[in-house]
This record gives C-alpha cells, sequence and structure tokens, in this order.
C-alpha cells in the first residue's frame, strides 16, 4: 500500500468512524423516504433495476419518480459500503492491529452485505412487512455498532471495566433490550399503517391504534427506565445522560404529533431519523459508563502509529 494512502487511513480514521456512524443512520432515513413516496417497487427487481439495467430506464408500469427514488436509495448503499471499507483499511495498517477496532470495522462492512442482501430479498418478495422491519432493525444494530467503533479509537484495548455498580449494569442491559422491543413495535405500527412503499403490498392485519398504543407504552418503559438512571449515574456519564433525554423526549413528541395528525409522510422520515439518534445517544451512555484501560504495550502502539503518520503525511 503507498505510504501516502496509509498516513490519509491513519489520521482521518476517527473521521471514517464518525461518518459510518451517520451513514447507518442515516439510510434509514432515505429508505423511510421510498416508502412513504411508494417507491419500494420503483425498481422491480435485484441487483438489477429493471430488467436489463442497473439504472432507471423508461418503464411503463413504474413512474420515472418512483425509479429515482428507490435507485438513489440502493446508491447510498454503495456510499455506506466505501464508508465501512476505509473503517476496515484504516483498522488493518495500524500497527500493532487493535482486534477490536478491527472487529468493529469488519461489522459495519459485513452488515453492509447484509442490508444488501435483506434489500434484494425485500424487492423480490414485493415488500413483506417483515423483510422491512429486518431491514429497519439490522439498521439501528449497525448504529449502534457503528458509535461501539467510535469509542473503540479513544478506549484502550484492556477489558470493559464498569464506572457503576452492577444493577445499573443490569438496567441497562434491560434497557437496551426494551428499546429493541421499541423499535420493533414502530415497525409494526407503520407495517399497519397506511405507508405500504407501494400500493399493492400487503399490510400487517392488526389493528394501528393498538399497535401505536404498544409503542407508547414501551416508551414511557424506557423513558422510566431512564429516569431511574437519573439517580444512580456518576458525574462522568452525566452529559451523555442528558442528551438521550433531550433525544427520547423530543422523539416521543414527534411520535404523538405524527399520531394525532394522521401519520403524514413528512414525519414518518422525522420519525425515523429520531429512532437513529435515540440509538445514537444510547450507545453513547452505554459506552460513558464503561472504560477499557491502555494495556502495557500500548505506549508503544501510540508512539509507533504516532510516528507512522508523521512519516507518510
Amino acid at each position: 500500500m503507498p505510504t501516502w494512502l496509509t498516513g490519509f487511513l491513519l489520521k482521518f480514521q476517527r473521521v471514517f468512524a464518525i461518518a459510518v456512524v451517520i451513514a447507518e443512520a442515516g439510510i434509514a432515513v432515505t429508505g423511510s423516504v421510498v416508502r412513504v413516496t411508494g417507491s419500494g417497487l420503483g425498481c422491480p427487481t435485484w441487483p438489477e433495476c429493471v430488467d436489463g439495467s442497473l439504472i432507471p430506464v423508461a418503464h411503463p408500469e413504474v413512474a420515472p419518480l418512483h425509479q429515482w427514488v428507490e435507485f438513489g436509495n440502493r446508491t447510498l448503499t454503495g456510499v455506506v459500503g466505501i464508508v465501512a471499507a476505509l473503517c476496515v483499511l484504516s483498522a488493518w495498517v495500524d500497527r500493532p492491529r487493535r482486534r477490536r477496532v478491527l472487529t468493529l470495522a469488519l461489522v459495519q462492512f459485513g452488515g453492509v452485505v447484509l442490508q444488501a442482501v435483506i434489500g434484494g430479498s425485500l424487492v423480490l418478495t414485493g415488500l413483506l412487512w417483515w423483510t422491512v422491519s429486518i431491514h429497519m432493525l439490522v439498521s439501528m444494530v449497525l448504529t449502534w455498532a457503528a458509535v461501539l467503533l467510535v469509542a473503540s479509537l479513544r478506549e484502550g484495548d484492556g477489558p470493559a471495566v464498569p464506572l457503576v455498580s452492577k444493577n445499573v449494569t443490569r438496567l441497562q442491559v434491560v434497557q437496551a433490550a426494551v428499546l429493541g422491543l421499541l423499535m420493533l413495535a414502530g415497525t409494526f405500527v407503520t407495517a399497519a399503517g397506511p405507508h405500504a412503499g407501494d400500493s399493492a403490498t400487503p399490510r400487517l392485519q392488526l389493528p394501528v391504534p393498538t399497535l401505536a398504543q404498544i409503542h407508547a407504552d414501551l416508551l414511557f418503559l424506557f423513558l422510566g427506565m431512564l429516569v431511574a438512571l437519573g439517580f444512580v449515574l456518576g458525574r462522568q456519564a452525566r452529559r451523555a445522560y442528558l442528551v438521550l433525554i433531550a433525544t427520547v423526549v423530543a422523539q416521543g413528541a414527534v411520535g404523538m404529533v405524527q399520531y394525532w395528525t394522521g401519520v403524514p409522510e413528512v414525519l414518518v422520515s422525522v420519525h425515523v431519523l429520531g429512532a437513529g439518534a435515540v440509538v445514537i445517544a444510547t450507545a453513547n451512555l452505554w459506552t460513558a459508563t464503561r472504560v477499557r484501560p491502555h494495556l502495557e504495550d500500548e505506549g508503544l502502539r501510540s508512539q509507533t502509529a504516532g510516528s507512522s503518520v508523521a512519516s507518510h503525511v
């Protein structure tokens, strides 16, 4: 690998990691735009957009707008893949190589491949509601892992040491599980609601008010656990905690307005953006309550990395 490229990768390693956080959360938002515009089958085949062409072409059964909206979302998958690949390369050229950083970077790249396969299956099955739910949930898991990747660059390589009591750690684990259920319930609300991604897509045959109530109840449970955490967290996590509180309250407000106003298209995308923000803020609080100590050989690693960057740029 050219020395200038190695220097570039090492110098901007943290930038790549932050970019992958934004990309993983952002592509879920563009996916929601595909859904609310009815463009889910704008490219009715996969991996081609239409039979015989990877890009949109005139098609008697598909409007050009729907084609380009769906094709744009597919193209963004490639952008996420490039950013994830840069994360992998920067972790690979670092010396000595840090296994946890490389593993988390590989999770991002593998996740992009997995999402491409899920997205293709989604199209080929005609946007079945449960495939859409899986697509969304995997994006949120990858967003969480991307936050861990950013944190790994400032942490040591030692085992995680909690900065809070065991009971607080257990509460955070349960809270993360509740967040997963909250996201799942949100996908069910959308699956039964008016935005199917395509007019011919079968819907989840359950009452929207009931699903929305379950979603709201899980939100209140999550908020309650968050309030409980506020009484036991140390000062070192206070900022991350307040950011999470503000994000959850804002997301809940958007959800209520969305329900009261008949689920307008723009608020669906705003709500998906908020979901990604809640995942990022929760993962950030998770990392703020743990520390990974630096190992004895990390001083040498830091000196080596520093001299390597200096010699390549």
